[in-house]
């Protein structure tokens, strides 16, 4: 579960990077805090699939570049 974790925390953290958004950015256009981005891209938390699904629409890719394996 947590290399699950981290995998979905650097595929966020790419396309976020990507698309040249800071943390503070993304939190903010998708209603979360920065901490809560944070989290999700080193790994220690898991997302509710409502804000995974969020996340994308903002960072305007398909939901499974976000949950893909990179192994």
């Amino acid at each position: 579960m947590k290399d699950r974790l981290k995998n979905i925390g650097i595929n966020v953290k790419s396309e976020r990077l990507r698309k040249g958004l800071s943390q503070e950015e993304l939190a903010e256009k998708c209603e979360i805090s920065r901490n809560s981005i944070s989290l999700i891209e080193t790994g220690k938390i898991n997302p509710t699939i409502i804000k995974m699904i969020d996340i994308a629409k903002v960072l305007n890719v398909d939901i499974n570049v976000l949950i893909k394996n990179n192994k």
